[in-house]
């Protein structure tokens, strides 16, 4: 049982250290423009004043998190 949850969280480890060298290594070609909707979604509050800013990025957390939801379902079809 445990094993199968360990599974998934390498695999699921393992999709976000790709995911994460990937976005580094785009600098300002045309790649990383594919990524500039991330932050500017319709339910993300930016909030900026003079001395202050404050940011919460609900629309990208939700968009995020079915994104993971699908891979980790897809990954635990095929593992079972």
């Amino acid at each position: 049982m445990f094993s199968d949850a360990g599974k998934i969280v390498v695999i699921a480890g393992l999709i976000t250290v790709v995911f994460g060298l990937l976005l580094m290594n785009f600098d300002n070609t045309a790649p990383s423009r594919w990524f500039n909707w991330l932050g500017n979604l319709p339910f993300d509050i930016k909030i900026e004043k003079n001395n202050f800013r404050f940011y919460f990025p609900i629309g990208t957390s939700i968009v995020l998190s079915l994104f993971f939801s699908l891979i980790l379902y897809l990954i635990n079809k095929f593992i079972h």
